[in-house]
């Protein structure tokens, strides 16, 4: 694990030997990986300090000494902050993971009208905290899906994040319950998804749409209703994604009317479970689990933590 602590603006970080003779440019463009414009940002901003002074950013740095980065600083909220009772899995200095519920969007598509969304609520969350930081949202969920959603306090965690999503280093494994039973406890739906021509929201598989990997494991069978309790992780993550493969094969999410599934609940049964990524500064490996807050006559055989 790699050694930081927070004084006031700064995060220093203790040079571990890993990154022993790597300059603070490799450390951005390599170890990080984050954009060119942040990483001139942080240069030019005279943002990073080596044992206290401006670092030169291609001198080797030795293992053991301290790098100070200023990562906190105060920023306009970009969206409208607004009460609404939120669900925290975890949080640091960094990242925040929250239960979303569900009936909840993601974040406004209009930020200037909307306030009613789990963006504006965690930005209300920050500042009764003293935060005045724009959150960062690294992935989404349906409005009608719930569960672990991550987001990123400030940029640089926001831009480490979105590399590590986008090379499947964070791992999201959902619960779902389709009709039928599932003839194969386990497997794999590899199927290209793009837009749905003749409606505006949905999405069908199609041999020119993007590429999709849904695994699948069968968690358990209820052979009296003809429902299958799966789990499922993501290789993407398109649109529908899970719902559109599973309707595909000719099982569809309980409650999705949208995609072939029966009203038997008021949603379609689908729940972001679990979410495990290392730490995008320490290394710490961090494992959250989402309790289920409705679904109950669906989900109550289910514990989460043993998927």
């Amino acid at each position: 694990m790699i050694k930081t602590k927070r004084t006031g603006e700064w995060l220093q970080i203790i040079v571990p030997s890993e990154w022993e003779g790597i300059t603070i440019t490799d450390l951005f463009r390599e170890i990080w990986q984050a954009p060119k414009k942040l990483t001139h940002q942080f240069r030019t901003e005279n943002k990073v300090l080596l044992e206290g002074n401006r670092g030169n950013w291609n001198t080797p740095l030795p293992a053991g000494g301290k790098i100070q980065l200023h990562l906190f600083e105060e920023e306009a909220s970009q969206v409208i902050p607004s009460y609404h009772e939120i669900n925290i899995l975890f949080e640091d200095d960094h990242v925040l993971i929250i239960n979303k519920p569900p009936f909840m969007n993601t974040h406004p598509n209009d930020p200037d009208k909307e306030s009613d969304t789990l963006v504006n609520a965690v930005a209300f969350y920050l500042l009764s905290k003293g935060e005045s930081a724009n959150v960062r949202q690294v992935h989404r969920l349906d409005r009608d899906t719930s569960g672990a959603i991550l987001f990123a306090k400030h940029a640089l965690a926001g831009a480490i994040l979105d590399q590590m999503l986008e090379k499947r280093y964070i791992k999201r494994t959902y619960i779902a319950a389709v009709h039928g039973l599932l003839k194969q406890r386990k497997g794999t739906l590899n199927m290209p998804i793009g837009r749905d021509r003749h409606h505006a929201t949905r999405r069908r598989v199609s041999p020119t749409g993007q590429a999709a990997v849904t695994h699948y494991q069968v968690l358990e069978y209820n052979k009296q209703k003809e429902f299958s309790y799966i789990k499922c992780w993501l290789e993407t993550g398109r649109t529908h994604q899970i719902r559109v493969h599973f309707s595909h094969v000719g099982h569809p999410l309980i409650g999705d009317i949208l995609y072939g599934g029966k009203p038997l609940t008021n949603r379609q049964a689908l729940h972001a479970a679990k979410l495990e990524f290392s730490h995008p500064f320490t290394k710490e490996p961090i494992i959250c689990y989402a309790s289920f807050t409705d679904l109950p006559e669906i989900f109550n055989s289910i514990d989460v933590h043993k998927i």
